[in-house]
């Protein structure tokens, strides 16, 4: 069986399509995929099972890059098309099945989820390796919990104050999971590197990972991870996707969408990004000590804001 999965250019929206694959590779696990998706998301498929390979279709002007991929996977027939971007090319390539994204009311992951009929949707999951857990194990304190932290986004209004993550961290830390390490995480590039400097200056401590790590190597520290903290981004995804306990932080996006889909995940909303409290940041901590397994209970510190 040959399945053409077409997903995202963007690693969140990727992210969320890997329950779908998830599905399919247990309902069919001698079937072949072949994954399209973004450069960014290259790297969520890297350890995917059974994956033929992946096409990395890179955005050109008026859609120019539509020809070239159509041109690659016309000449075979498919067994099954999933489409999560809902494009014209699935009805242009020969298949026994297709299954295109409808946008509908909802989470995206159930809007996704009935691509295929599923309800509920299956978990994202993340694919790692055993050199990523190697690489993991390297970086991070054998005998101390983690505390990662993703201080970036792809848009100014969704990256809540440094001080804040700063404050957080040190309350989390001083109680809930005392003697936490900070890990400060963010992806490549002098834009990325410029938000997170503020948060690496609060804490002089926390390891530096922004920039350093492939996905499934960001994959397997988070999975480490005993409380992941951070914006809306492809990070917050992939954390969740993990199964670590995920604080997802909401401001100008809508969280009824795209809040974290995991086992212990949450999202923390506010009107923007200012309006959320450190407060409810180890609100949300607490909330989810239970479920993660952390030791019962230790208080909180006082915090005014």
């Amino acid at each position: 069986m040959r399945i053409l999965f077409v997903t995202s250019n963007r690693l969140g929206d990727a992210v969320l399509s890997t329950g779908l694959l998830d599905h399919l590779l247990r309902a069919h696990p001698t079937a072949r995929f072949t994954v399209v998706c973004g450069p960014v998301a290259e790297g969520v498929f890297a350890r995917m099972p059974n994956r033929d390979r992946t096409i990395v279709l890179s955005k050109q002007p008026w859609g120019r890059h539509w020809l070239p991929l159509w041109a690659d996977v016309a000449p075979h027939l498919w067994d099954l098309v999933v489409d999560i971007r809902g494009t014209a090319l699935s009805f242009l390539v020969p298949t026994r099945r297709r299954a295109v994204f409808r946008r509908t009311e909802g989470p995206k992951i159930a809007q996704l989820g009935a691509m295929l009929g599923l309800s509920p949707p299956p978990l994202p999951v993340a694919w790692i390796g055993q050199a990523d857990r190697e690489r993991a194990d390297d970086l991070l304190p054998p005998n101390r919990p983690v505390i990662a932290l993703a201080p970036t986004a792809n848009w100014a209004p969704k990256v809540w104050p440094a001080d804040r993550f700063a404050a957080a961290f040190r309350a989390i830390a001083g109680s809930l999971l005392p003697s936490a390490m900070p890990v400060v995480l963010g992806g490549p590039g002098a834009a990325e590197r410029a938000m997170a400097a503020p948060l690496l200056a609060a804490l002089p401590g926390a390891a530096d990972l922004v920039g350093l790590l492939s996905l499934p190597e960001a994959a397997a520290v988070l999975q480490r991870s005993a409380l992941f903290i951070g914006n809306d981004s492809g990070l917050m995804h992939l954390a969740a996707a993990t199964g670590a306990p995920s604080i997802g932080l909401f401001g100008p996006t809508d969280a009824t969408i795209y809040a974290p889909s995991g086992r212990c995940a949450v999202a923390v909303v506010g009107r923007s990004m200012d309006d959320i409290s450190v407060r409810q940041v180890i609100d949300a901590a607490e909330r989810l000590g239970p479920a993660a397994g952390w030791p019962s209970g230790a208080g909180t510190l006082a915090i005014d804001r």
